[in-house]
């Protein structure tokens, strides 16, 4: 079936596997693309093929001088703009499409499981739906970070969180846009999330002068001492501006 044209719905698959896989990892002997090749009926190699197709329409990647390959279809470009701006869609329309959960990861942030009452109600269809969300968000900003954390380096992938600049209770529109992420440490995580550290508009690090302050050693050492330093800044999903401003000027306690 390798030569058949993809249709609409494979291609939704592909993108979807496409934001969750670094850059280096588009090839055939990739266990996830070979999982996917196999329930759509393709070979890896063609799988792979489509993956790279799609890195040649990610700014992202071809503004670094790498380049996919030139045959990206006008379905293949129809797939990637209809969902830039569209997260929700993609994971919710994808879950569907694969009709499992057996690839789902806990939940990175402890608010999701409570905000799920209001936002879904507490169904266990309505968890398994925010658990789904909350695995692509992880996999996709991690993949961007090549798993570790952009503050301290920590590649230790039990202590990496998908950090959102903007809350998940704040901003629904970009719940899942991976460009509201940051691949962090637990530590590094929750100093963000309590407004004890921010990024500028250069994305260098700002410490609070609450922590600056303090007589804790190990806070001079682990977050003081990193302020001014650049991040590292992400293979693709670059973090956008406008949410890393709104961080600063509503959760950083300067």
């Amino acid at each position: 079936m390798s030569n058949v044209r993809w249709t609409a719905d494979e291609l939704k698959l592909a993108f979807y596997l496409y934001c969750q896989l670094p850059f280096g990892r588009l090839h055939k002997g990739n266990p996830d693309i070979i999982r996917l090749a196999n329930r759509l009926g393709r070979t890896s190699s063609s799988v792979a093929m489509k993956l790279v197709n799609f890195a040649s329409l990610d700014p992202a990647i071809t503004g670094t001088g790498r380049k996919g390959l030139s045959g990206a279809s006008k379905l293949d470009r129809a797939i990637w703009e209809q969902f830039q701006n569209d997260w929700q869609s993609l994971v919710d329309e994808c879950s569907v499409l694969l009709a499992t959960s057996d690839d789902v990861s806990t939940t990175d942030d402890p608010n999701v499981a409570e905000a799920a009452a209001d936002y879904f109600g507490e169904t266990r269809e309505a968890q398994v739906r925010i658990r789904i969300r909350q695995s692509f968000f992880r996999k996709a900003v991690l993949a961007s970070y090549g798993a570790k954390c952009c503050m301290s380096g920590l590649s230790e992938p039990r202590l990496l969180l998908a950090s959102h600049i903007v809350p998940w209770r704040v901003d629904e529109a970009n719940r899942l846009n991976p460009a509201n992420g940051l691949c962090l440490s637990a530590l590094h995580d929750r100093a963000f999330d309590q407004g004890l550290i921010a990024l500028s508009d250069e994305f260098t690090v700002m410490v609070s002068d609450r922590l600056k302050g303090r007589a804790d050693s190990f806070a001079q050492s682990t977050l003081v001492a990193i302020e001014g330093n650049e991040i590292v800044l992400p293979e693709r999903f670059a973090p956008d501006g406008g949410l890393v401003r709104w961080h600063r000027e509503n959760v950083f306690v300067g």
